[in-house]
């Protein structure tokens, strides 16, 4: 991984076009291909980013960029689309590359780990005629919590939290998008699955193509008659 702290501005041109002026911040350019970058606040989540794959040219300023003191000029272009990541980088205050090797991967507490086991033994929770495949479904970026198929045979993607959370969705959209270049599975559909889902990572998953499902975990362990509910 490498780390770049620098005076920069930032432009994205793609499906929709976004400016980040002049300031300084950190510039993550990651193993795996992907861009972020990110401003000394709003925890996690970074300013704009490029996620894989794509590729990073960095090149010389053109005339009206040397003039307004840009040393070098970093375009991070999408392989798949014609989105554009440009950053223009003033001046670099730190630099560094770090070898961070493999990732184990997230370990899930033991409410998640239960939910995953259940979900598993009980796949028709997601819809009838749903199959189980595997569970813990590796990919190079790491396991994908369960591969099922639903009725009509499609692969399906299931990534189960405690709570669900918008990093959550963006986390099943990362397996998705490498999942589905690979010609045996694809195309491969997502759910989201917690036992509660933010308003926020709802209305991002539908808006991604993911189906929200809600797990009453007293239910999947047998402690629940959900039968004899009013509600």
């Amino acid at each position: 991984m490498r780390l770049v702290i620098a005076r920069c501005s930032v432009d994205y041109d793609g499906r929709l076009t976004a400016h980040l002026p002049l300031a300084t911040r950190l510039l993550l350019v990651k193993a795996d291909g992907s861009v972020l970058v990110h401003s000394d606040g709003g925890s996690y989540k970074p300013l704009n980013w490029m996620s894989p794959p794509c590729t990073l040219d960095v090149g010389e300023p053109g005339t009206a960029d040397v003039a307004s003191g840009v040393s070098e000029v970093w375009t991070v272009r999408h392989t798949k689309t014609d989105d554009r990541l440009v950053v223009r980088v003033h001046e670099v205050l730190h630099d560094s590359a770090h070898e961070l090797g493999v990732d184990p991967g997230l370990v899930k507490d033991g409410v998640e780990a239960h939910l995953q086991q259940l979900l598993a033994e009980q796949i028709v929770t997601l819809g009838d005629g749903y199959t189980l495949v595997r569970r813990e479904y590796m990919t190079a970026i790491g396991p994908v919590d369960i591969l099922c198929r639903d009725a009509s045979g499609g692969s399906v993607a299931v990534e189960i939290k405690r709570r669900g959370e918008i990093d959550g969705v963006e986390q099943l959209t990362r397996y998705l998008e490498l999942m589905n270049r690979d010609p045996i599975l694809a195309p491969v559909t997502g759910v989201f699955a917690a036992q509660e889902i933010k308003p926020q990572a709802r209305t991002l998953a539908t808006d991604r193509g993911i189906r929200c499902v809600t797990l009453d975990y007293a239910a999947l362990r047998g402690h629940d008659d959900t039968d004899s509910r009013l509600f």
